[in-house]
């Protein structure tokens, strides 16, 4: 790892103390060219809900799909590696990061996983600009791994043998995405795209993929799904449990 990946490994501490005792913790991860203040929201219901929450900062843009996958282990061992329970919340790339980071070796006290947005099947909008090199120079060498078909960041990762709900946009306020996306979608990933195999519950809400993770109605299920296990859906709305604001 560079100095300067290495100096940015470094500020991917907790938000809070790590867990010890009997305290729960939840590490959240957020999305490609992103920021932990866009999880910021989400980490004060669940700081206030009780939780050890650690709200992670990472290079998106500037580190390779390796070098995030040890900056997510290192930050782990530092906030949840002592927990009884240690959950992830994740927005978009952080999803693909977690299950990697899963798959490779999955904690012991792993608990409940929360996908927001997650391009569990790579993204159309990649495949679209991910040859141009203006789209390299924003979104650097994981933003381009995440095209979809064979050879992305995606493609072999293993179906869910662990709890996970997933929680997808389908308002596309990005025109780009609404035109190369297939079918409903955030305007960032569909919202057959987000599912994974495996998967314990799914939810649509009406929101964009830049905005989904800070919705009021998102931590509210994110809430609930980690105590409980699963959203709490609507009764008499579409199959997938779709929750408006």
């Amino acid at each position: 790892m560079s100095a300067a990946l290495a100096a940015a490994a470094a500020l991917a501490v907790p938000g809070r103390a790590p867990a010890t005792g009997d305290r729960e913790a939840v590490l959240l991860l957020h999305g490609l060219a992103r920021g932990r203040e866009s999880m910021s929201a989400l980490a004060a219901r669940l700081a206030e809900a009780g939780y050890a929450v650690s709200n992670v900062d990472y290079p998106s843009t500037d580190a390779t799909p390796e070098e995030l996958i040890r900056i997510v282990t290192d930050a782990y061992q530092r906030c949840c590696a002592a927990a009884p329970r240690a959950h992830f919340v994740t927005h978009s790339l952080g999803g693909v990061l977690t299950r990697i980071f899963i798959a490779r070796g999955r904690p012991e006290n792993l608990g409940r996983v929360v996908m927001i947005a997650p391009p569990n099947r790579g993204s159309e909008i990649v495949d679209l600009l991910g040859g141009t090199g203006l789209f390299g120079a924003m979104f650097g060498p994981t933003g381009l791994s995440l095209h979809t078909g064979t050879a992305g960041l995606t493609e072999n990762l293993p179906a869910a043998d662990y709890e996970v709900g997933i929680i997808a946009g389908d308002w596309p306020v990005n025109p780009l995405g609404a035109m190369v996306i297939p079918g409903r979608d955030d305007g960032g990933v569909s919202v057959e795209g987000t599912k994974l195999e495996g998967m314990a519950d799914f939810l649509t809400v009406h929101r964009s993929h830049g905005r989904i993770a800070a919705a009021p109605e998102v931590g509210v299920q994110t809430l609930h799904f980690l105590r409980t296990g699963q959203f709490a859906h609507s009764a008499g709305r579409d199959g997938e449990g779709r929750v408006s604001p």
